[in-house]
């Protein structure tokens, strides 16, 4: 009776993942929990109302306004329905929610029960996409399901596995055994794990500049660091986020520095390190840089070949590391072979407490992606390989490693 007093509210919009909306009610109401289910038009397609409300022992709400008769002489009530519900919830699951609905949501658009309630529910919302995998990577549902994040939801990312279109893909919609795990996470509080801790945590690329116009730099994005600062700003972490150059959008609640070569990032690093519990180093930093940077712009004339003389750049992770003042350092590998010898080898080099391992060739991992593949390595040299997930997911995995140590 884990969840005895709690009080549930289930939305169920129209995908083919609303079957499994039965079971978890059931799971719900076994655990002590008091449970009410909202189902929007479209879900009434997949599954019926009587159905959950047998299970939940609640009338099952479905519209916002009474259907009204209009020859029938009668005295109609109006109540704010959607307003009391959402605050008499002390958690809103959403699931399965689709495309459609997440869009609605992101955009604040309240056209039935379901969307205006989450408007106005001043309980932690939870958020399960559940969709074929064309419609979960498309850009649209992509940019909406990272607007859910920064807009405070919390979101359980889908699953790999057959869909119901008969592909197999990204797009599945978590066991009802899943689900209620997370809720039970969120109403115990243990979601926020972090809270009173100090996180920094560096991403992206450096440029290294060669003239005014032109750099030495990599292809990466700085998602996997982004998604880092999203998930521990939501995990109650105080984050700095040192990035170098890149377009994403600064998350909410987190503050930015930014950077644009190893120098600065290593000053920048050195500025904020003080007084932090963790260090998650996950830029990708230019490891050797132009000894002298040409004023103006190197013309062809200069000849059919052209040298760039090189030097070394600043370690800044063999420097965390050598300079750990009670924070747990936490650094990245990106390797095209080998990648789990390289950073065993890497993570006694630099006084690591933590690496995680990926490697670009593999399908889905490395820059530019909206997911990763990665292995975390401790410092014991205990290994856990993780499948293909989205980088805020491995962010979530890499987070509750750092919780352990």
């Amino acid at each position: 009776m884990q969840l005895k007093g709690k009080k549930i509210l289930l939305g169920i919009t129209g995908g083919i993942a609303a079957y499994k909306c039965c079971e978890l009610v059931r799971l719900y109401k076994k655990s002590g929990a008091e449970v009410k289910v909202i189902m929007t038009p479209s879900a009434l397609n997949f599954v019926s109302p009587v159905t959950l409300s047998a299970l939940s022992g609640n009338e099952v709400m479905i519209n916002i306004f009474p259907e009204v008769d209009a020859k029938a002489s009668v005295t109609v009530e109006t109540k704010t329905w959607h307003i009391y519900t959402g605050l008499w919830a002390d958690v809103f699951i959403v699931a399965p929610a689709t495309a459609n609905t997440i869009a609605k949501i992101v955009h604040g658009i309240s056209d039935n029960f379901l969307t205006a309630t989450v408007l106005s529910a001043r309980c932690p919302v939870v958020i399960s996409p559940a969709m074929d995998e064309d419609m979960y990577l498309n850009e649209a549902t992509s940019n909406n399901v990272s607007a859910l994040k920064e807009l405070g939801y919390w979101v359980i990312e889908p699953e790999s596995g057959e869909l119901a279109s008969g592909l197999t893909g990204i797009g599945r919609l978590p066991e009802p055994q899943t689900i209620f795990a997370f809720t039970s996470e969120i109403l115990s509080g243990t979601k926020k794990d972090l809270e009173g801790k100090k996180i920094l945590i560096t991403a992206g690329p450096t440029y290294e500049p060669i003239d005014e116009v032109r750099f030495i730099g990599n292809y990466s994005s700085g998602k996997m660091g982004f998604n880092i600062a999203k998930a521990a700003v939501q995990r109650g972490a105080e984050v700095t986020l040192i990035s170098g150059p890149t377009m994403l959008k600064t998350p909410k609640h987190v503050n930015r520095v930014n950077v644009n070569t190893a120098e600065d990032m290593l000053n920048a690093v050195k500025a904020n390190i003080n007084c932090v519990d963790f260090a998650i180093m996950s830029a990708a930093v230019a490891d050797y840089k132009p000894k002298i940077i040409v004023k103006g712009k190197i013309k062809k004339s200069t000849g059919e070949n052209y040298s760039i003389e090189t030097e070394r750049t600043v370690d800044i992770l063999e420097y965390c590391g050598k300079n750990k003042s009670g924070y747990k350092l936490v650094g990245f590998a990106l390797e095209t072979e080998n990648e789990i010898e390289y950073a065993k080898d890497k993570i006694t080099r630099k006084n690591l407490d933590l690496i995680i391992v990926n490697n670009p060739r593999n399908e889905g991992a490395g820059f530019m992606t909206d997911t990763n593949i990665i292995t975390i390595i401790d410092k014991d040299m205990n290994i856990t390989p993780y499948d293909k997930m989205t980088k805020y997911e491995a962010a979530q995995k890499i987070l509750d490693n750092i919780v352990k140590l």
